[in-house]
């Protein structure tokens, strides 16, 4: 054996020994032990060791933020103490993932996706974003409006405004309505092409008040639109 085979001979020895030193002194693990504390956890935060001084730190819950931002966000849409309010902080502590303005920019996407599915007579984008009751209502008046060989041409010019204006959660099932005001040029054209309904060159105000609603126990955070209604 060479010089330079004992001297890794001897290196290799000592490695070991030190291993099983160090697991002799630090021990094994198990699967026994316990998780590693999470101040942020509701549940380790309660047995957090306290302070040196004799002190009780509270640390901040993961969650309080999340809560105060809720609830700022509902009096910040409507009034303490109004049926809206009151109807919306029900919603949130049935369904705490609900945030509201979350929720209006998701109406407002919807609504503009499903004013040009109609237009278009695009069956299969309705259908995903429509009860059964209310795609029923839809898919009748585009069909008698292709019976007739009536187009409808559409420019979607944008909402200006969008407000919650009803709360209401009924079992498992939450139902939130929402007034939209909105710009639409729509113009309909007859087989010949004779414009029959609407103007290709003016702009309208379109009041709508839609409720959208989802079951509460869902894994789906999709929302169905349930009833339509125009103010106008």
């Amino acid at each position: 054996m060479g010089a330079n085979d004992f001297i890794t001979l001897f290196f290799l020895v000592a490695a070991v020994l030190i291993f099983l030193q160090l697991r002799s002194v630090l021990g094994r693990r198990t699967g026994h032990e316990k998780p590693p504390v999470d101040p942020f956890s509701a549940r380790d935060a309660a047995r957090a060791p306290a302070a040196d001084d004799g002190k009780v730190v509270t640390l901040p819950r993961r969650d309080q933020a999340d809560d105060e931002t809720r609830w700022s966000e509902v009096d910040a849409l409507s009034k303490p103490g109004t049926p809206l309010n009151d109807g919306l902080r029900e919603l949130i502590k049935a369904d705490p993932t609900f945030r509201p303005k979350e929720f209006l920019n998701g109406a407002r996407m919807a609504y503009e996706m499903i004013v040009m599915a109609f237009a278009d007579g695009d069956r299969k984008a309705l259908k995903n974003l429509l009860s059964k009751e209310v795609f029923d209502g839809f898919e009748a008046a585009i069909a008698d409006r292709e019976s007739r060989g009536e187009v409808v041409k559409s420019s979607f010019v944008g909402i200006d405004k969008a407000d919650i204006t009803q709360v209401v959660v009924k079992g498992h099932e939450e139902q939130v309505t929402v007034r939209i005001v909105s710009q639409l040029i729509s113009a309909t054209y007859d087989k010949a092409g004779t414009l029959v309904d609407g103007d290709a060159e003016t702009v309208a105000e379109v009041i709508d008040i839609w409720t959208f609603a989802r079951d509460i126990r869902s894994r789906d955070p999709n929302w169905k639109l349930v009833a339509t209604e125009s103010e106008q």
